[in-house]
């Protein structure tokens, strides 16, 4: 039996992460300490100024455990993968995980190429970024190609060069064909170097250059020229325009400010790098139980572990606890010198004191935005356990399962996923039947759900949902529960059951079914769930017939192997552009040449 008093005369006088317990063993706490008996001993001791927050925590812990490490900051990185890992309910969290969009250039390549990216690799390519528009850096990558005539294609030159013909954009001039050997290595690298110095923001001369040219085919009343570089120079300057707030130096920076009001909090984060802002984000965080006090601290551990890129300051709004460590633990991912800084007087204090006002109007503005967010999320799934009378938790994880089968087509398997109420489609997972023949649903959801939880290797599959919602009535729930009980698995299973219109009526749970309320939002949760686990098997079976039947066709063709099969079906958006397609565009396509672009010419009745 764990006894509170006994086990706190036990913590060590040592640096370490402490981990609080519920009386259903679910880690509620994650924190970190410089002296274990200390910060512990805190949480306990009777006549201490305690938050309703923390009171609350600190009334349902059962008992609580503890790793000691050699230092502060090892315990500061133990107590980040700890949070990251269990999200523990009184611990301050990210209420959305976002990814952020790079420009990636591939300078280690002989001909390098211009990419969208949305992770940072430790890899001999420079990165650009993070911004926070996905279609602004679309645009950007765009221009550059138009501006320096950079290769879209995969082809691994110089490798593949003379391979082929040169594909549209050389004839659109938007390409220099480095694939045809028709621009060297060097002049090709001069172009890069330039599309460079204008991602670092040095466009002066590009646009310079622009009204050259706009100006010369104006003189030489070539006006469709002079109109294409009009609009390359507007494009620059939109670009450009984007980058008016300016620093007094080149250095990247984050600057993190927040507003708080109750239980909500919005922590407003700018990005500045070279000097320039890039963009800024928002988040909505759960305040912690210790106050706002931590707020600032754990934002930073919770974000900067998991970005990519770390700059090289970060301006912050107020002093934060545990600045040095922090510092440290940044600076060791980073791989070079990281500072914390809270400026308190001049431009700098201007910057922070804007980033914690346009968190104050986020969060004015999106208040009652956030509470029906959660009313739909969160508050709806919360409702779904208590009205299935299973025991509330912080982490719901829902896994919904459907079997699409038509005209004794192959049988297919999906499985959606729901967290928090919200889709992971990271998580989501597709199968093909393999020992089930004909249209045996029961049979085909027993195969899926084995293969689901006997994991097959996949490391997303390791983690079991609390509650398995299947797309059918009785039947589907007991063929769920015969495959858990074979596999000694103790995991809530009901069925989504419909009425005769095809509509959302109840649960089926337990043996019985339970009616749920038409409109509430766990009405419209399961409808939600119910709706994508359908959609995700019909697409996927969808694209497999659709394979199929490109593939079957193309089988056909003498001379046409898989290499070109798959070269015809990448190039083309349909079979029946390849149908229409002349002998020029068949031509086209890489590793066709004039004998085998005959065949298929040939094939679909274009005979000459």
């Amino acid at each position: 039996m764990f006894v509170i008093e006994e086990e706190l005369k036990k913590l060590p006088r040592s640096p370490g992460v402490y981990i609080m317990h519920d009386a259903s063993d679910e880690i509620i706490y994650v924190g970190k300490a410089v002296i274990l008996k200390n910060r512990v001993r805190q949480y306990f001791q009777k006549g201490t100024n305690k938050s309703a927050k923390i009171e609350q925590m600190v009334s349902k812990i059962s008992y609580f455990e503890y790793i000691v490490t050699d230092s502060e900051l090892e315990a500061l990185i133990l107590e980040c993968n700890l949070i990251k890992e269990h999200r523990p309910k009184y611990n301050t969290m990210l209420k959305d995980d976002k990814t952020y969009p790079y420009i990636k250039v591939t300078v280690g390549e002989e001909y390098p190429r211009i990419l969208f990216s949305r992770d940072m690799k430790k890899d001999k390519s420079k990165y650009f970024g993070p911004y926070t528009s996905a279609g602004a850096v679309k645009d950007t990558i765009e221009l550059l190609r138009k501006l320096y005539k950079v290769r879209t294609c995969n082809r691994s030159l110089p490798k593949d060069i003379g391979n082929g013909r040169p594909c549209l954009n050389y004839h659109i001039k938007q390409c220099k064909a480095p694939c045809m050997g028709y621009v060297s290595p060097e002049e090709y690298r001069s172009s890069i170097d330039e599309a460079v110095r204008f991602l670092n923001g040095h466009y002066s001369d590009i646009i310079k250059s622009l009204e050259e040219s706009m100006l010369e085919a104006s003189e030489k009343m070539e006006f469709e020229d002079a109109a294409y570089y009009r609009d390359l120079l507007n494009s620059v300057k939109q670009v450009a325009q984007k980058q008016k707030i300016t620093s007094e130096n080149d250095i990247d920076r984050d600057i993190i400010a927040y507003a708080i009001d109750n239980d909500d909090a919005v922590v407003q984060v700018f990005f500045m790098r070279e000097g320039k802002l890039m963009g800024r984000e928002h988040f909505y965080i759960r305040v912690p139980a210790d106050g706002s006090g931590t707020l600032l601290s754990s934002f930073i551990k919770q974000y900067y572990s998991g970005t990519p890129f770390i700059p090289k300051e970060l301006f912050v709004s107020e002093e934060i606890e545990d600045n040095q460590v922090i510092g440290e633990y940044l600076s060791m991912r980073k791989g070079s010198k990281v500072r914390i800084v809270h400026p308190v007087a001049g431009e700098k204090h201007k910057m922070v004191e804007l980033a914690k006002k346009n968190a104050a109007m986020v969060l004015e503005r999106d208040r009652e935005k956030i509470k029906s967010s959660e009313r739909k999320t969160i508050g709806a799934v919360s409702e779904i356990f208590r009205l299935l009378d299973i025991e509330s938790k912080n982490d719901y994880r829902i896994e919904a399962f459907d079997i699409s089968n038509i005209s004794g087509y192959q049988s297919v398997g999906s499985m959606i996923v729901f967290e928090h109420g919200k889709p992971k489609k990271n998580d989501y997972r597709k199968f093909k039947i393999k020992t089930i023949t004909g249209p045996d649903d029961y049979g085909s959801m027993r195969e899926v759900l084995t293969r689901r939880f006997t994991h097959e290797g996949d490391d997303k599959f390791i983690r079991y949902p609390d509650l398995i919602m299947m797309d059918g009535g009785l039947g589907q729930v007991n063929a769920a529960l015969e495959v858990l009980n074979k596999l000694k698995l103790n995991i809530h299973v009901c069925g989504m059951v419909k009425d005769d219109r095809h509509r959302t009526r109840g649960l089926i749970y337990n043996g019985r079914e339970i009616p749920i309320k038409p409109g509430s939002e766990e009405f419209l949760l399961i409808t939600r769930v119910q709706d994508e686990a359908h959609r995700f098997a019909i697409e996927f079976h969808r694209s497999l017939r659709s394979k199929n039947q490109v593939h079957s066709i193309l089988d056909d063709i003498e001379g046409i192997g898989p290499a070109r099969r798959r070269a015809l079906m990448k190039h083309f958006a349909s079979i029946e552009d390849i149908k229409n397609a002349d002998m020029d565009t068949l031509m086209e396509v890489p590793s066709m040449n004039k004998a085998a672009a005959q065949k298929v010419y040939e094939f679909f009745g274009n005979k000459s």
